[in-house]
């Protein structure tokens, strides 16, 4: 249902650091109300994760090795059979720079034994399994379509501090403006 929901597109496109906030009436399962953090856009097409949903699953359940109970998240629909992780760890071997304070991946015999030594705490990183892809120019018919609103990386507390349920809402409102409106809509349109 298009119903010119996006009449004055943000200019901001999409790049390493970037989130993408689903429209609120994308009807997609694996990208429904979805704050996607982008680590990857180049040529070859685009990589990230969605930030805000759970998996039925803790840390320990998916790798026995992690000593840990803390929820894994779905990354997204592709592999998701590989284990990811974005931290706050500026001291982790080999993490890749995303966004200010954010990291992805890094040195993992090193993170495991600082987890088990109980020097990185539960609330500096997040599990995901899988992750979001899109081939090259995908994303951006994904754009022209209006499914998605490209945002500015606010911090990291976004991240790591706010809960799931609250985060595509968050990272709406925190954009201002005609987006704060567009993060009270209705999931159903025909309730508004």
């Amino acid at each position: 249902m298009n119903f010119d929901f996006f009449k004055y597109r943000n200019k901001l496109t999409p790049e390493k650091g970037r989130l993408l906030i689903s429209e609120p009436f994308l009807n997609d399962p694996n990208f429904e109300r979805t704050v996607v953090l982008i680590c990857e856009h180049n040529d070859d097409g685009t990589f990230g994760f969605v930030l805000n949903k759970p998996a039925e699953a803790t840390v320990n359940q998916v790798l026995e090795t992690l000593a840990s109970e803390q929820p894994v998240f779905f990354g997204g629909p592709v592999q998701q059979d590989t284990l990811h992780y974005l931290h706050r760890i500026h001291t982790l071997p080999e993490a890749i720079p995303i966004a200010e304070s954010v990291y992805w991946g890094g040195d993992f015999d090193k993170l495991q034994s600082d987890m088990l030594l109980g020097l990185i705490k539960t609330e500096d990183i997040r599990f995901f399994l899988g992750y979001s892809g899109w081939a090259a120019g995908q994303l951006e018919e994904e754009l022209k379509q209006d499914s998605w609103i490209v945002s500015s990386f606010v911090d990291d507390e976004l991240l790591f501090q706010t809960p799931p349920s609250e985060m595509w809402r968050k990272a709406l409102s925190n954009m201002g403006g005609r987006f704060s409106v567009y993060s009270n809509y209705p999931t159903d349109p025909t309730l508004n």
